[in-house]
């Protein structure tokens, strides 16, 4: 099946799509919005959906992010000199979510992670989590092309 023949999942389940931003709208409220795209483009890189990953990209450039460590979102273990240590936890939770169906979310993982968040953040961050890798599976489902109809603001 080509792109072509692909549904357009706005239009033709559309009280899905609505739920889903309204989901993606309530994640990561009350967190920093770079983390929120560091969040994103490692869950995109995870899945490998080209679109989301272009478009959070972007994103996190316009909010600010510095352009060496989008760099080095995808090899963080091995250039934690980047980043911060909720950072940090906030990208091994996103790992450990994203390929749940590995290993589970680990308790020394998730223990990380609730020691740099409280616990409505940490709610937060996991909802965050949880709506781009559904807006990940919608991309790659659908055949969503990277750089053709993303949002640019």
């Amino acid at each position: 099946m080509t792109n072509q023949n692909r549904i357009e999942f706005a239009k033709t389940a559309p009280k899905a799509f609505r739920a889903q931003r309204s989901l993606e709208a309530a994640a990561g409220e009350g967190l920093d919005p770079v983390l929120g795209e560091l969040v994103r483009i490692r869950a995109s890189q995870l899945n490998g959906c080209a679109y989301c990953l272009h478009m959070h990209t972007n994103d996190a450039r316009k909010a600010g992010e510095d352009e060496n460590r989008l760099h080095m979102v995808g090899v963080w273990r091995e250039a934690t000199n980047f980043f911060t240590e909720r950072e940090l936890a906030a990208l091994e939770l996103t790992e450990a979510v994203t390929l749940i169906s590995d290993r589970g979310v680990p308790d020394e993982v998730y223990a990380r992670a609730a020691e740099q968040f409280e616990p409505e953040e940490l709610g937060s961050l996991l909802a965050l989590i949880l709506s781009i890798n559904t807006w990940n599976r919608i991309a790659l489902a659908t055949g969503k092309i990277a750089g053709t109809d993303e949002r640019t603001a």
